[in-house]
């Protein structure tokens, strides 16, 4: 039963039932697996996993000194920076004209198609950009051609980061779109219309009203979109550039398959795992110490 804002059970084992489903989750897919990944980070194998030694934080050592693992280090960072900037800016002009058409059919239809490519799982996105773009037979750089422009991200690295931001935002506008559209619905009317009855621009009451407003949402999406640059653009990579050329597109988490999977360096894969996550667990802590100040409740 419920007193004032207090939630109180007369059983007493019913919170605990509550909570185990998702404390076993937790456990199985994120605690098990980490500190498996930190055991492991501290020995080395064989190609095999028959045989291993303990070494310590020699694997660390190993992977930091490595001038290729900075490189990918960058990369991740300047992938994030570029595909959460550019995915919610997009998103965010998406959902300022949709919120201006109103709530009819149109609307609606103007919705799902902007949200339809969330539905894409991002392996197909990338064999679709891949095709897009295959220097060929694709059909965009055949266009690009036609203009005087060489296309080829198989052996220009800056086109090969180009394209793998370019799929990973594609992929992501349509869920910042969702958080930006349902932010901006619930602004309430009158605010804008009396800054409209005193004379303001649609421009200034924008960034004067709505954009100030939407600030815990903007703050949201920053956190979920840096967690997906480090985390979910895999299979983008994978498929487009598979960490080329010159690990030009190879980020922290492409380095961690490929020593892992290809060159079968178990124990530096796992020094990697952890360094990447701690890697994020910092960056989301930097947003909240800095960054969420600036949000308005």
């Amino acid at each position: 039963m419920a007193t004032g804002k207090r939630v109180t059970f007369t059983n007493k084992g019913l919170p605990y039932a509550l909570l185990t489903p998702e404390l076993v989750l937790t456990f199985t897919f994120f605690l098990w697996p980490a500190s498996q990944a930190l055991l492991q980070s501290l020995y080395r194998e064989d190609a095999f996993g028959i045989s291993r030694v303990f070494v310590g934080l020699a694997n660390f050592q190993r992977v930091l000194n490595d001038p290729q693992y900075v490189r990918a280090i960058w990369t991740s960072i300047a992938f994030a920076v570029a595909v959460a900037g550019s995915t919610m800016l997009l998103a965010l002009f998406l959902a300022s004209l949709a919120d201006n058409v109103g709530r009819g059919r149109r609307a609606l239809a103007y919705r799902t198609v902007i949200i339809t490519p969330y539905a894409v799982a991002p392996l197909v996105a990338g064999v679709m950009w891949f095709f897009l773009f295959s220097p060929a037979v694709g059909i965009v750089s055949y266009a690009l051609r036609v203009y005087g422009i060489r296309w080829n991200h198989t052996i220009i690295p800056g086109q090969a980061f180009l394209l793998v931001v370019v799929a990973a935002s594609w992929q992501r506008i349509a869920y910042n779109f969702l958080f930006y559209l349902a932010g901006m619905q619930i602004i309430p009317d009158s605010l804008i219309e009396s800054a409209a009855i005193d004379g303001a621009s649609p421009v200034r009451r924008f960034w004067k009203i709505t954009f100030p407003l939407l600030s815990p949402t903007t703050f949201f999406l920053m956190i979920v979109n840096f967690i997906y640059t480090f985390f979910e653009t895999f299979p983008i990579i994978h498929q487009l550039t598979q960490g080329g050329p010159g690990n030009a597109t190879a980020t922290m988490v492409y380095r961690i398959y490929r020593d892992g999977f290809r060159n079968l360096d178990f124990g530096a894969s796992a020094a990697q795992s952890v360094i990447l996550m701690a890697f994020v667990l910092v960056g989301v802590a930097l947003q909240f110490r800095f960054v969420e100040r600036k949000v308005v409740y």
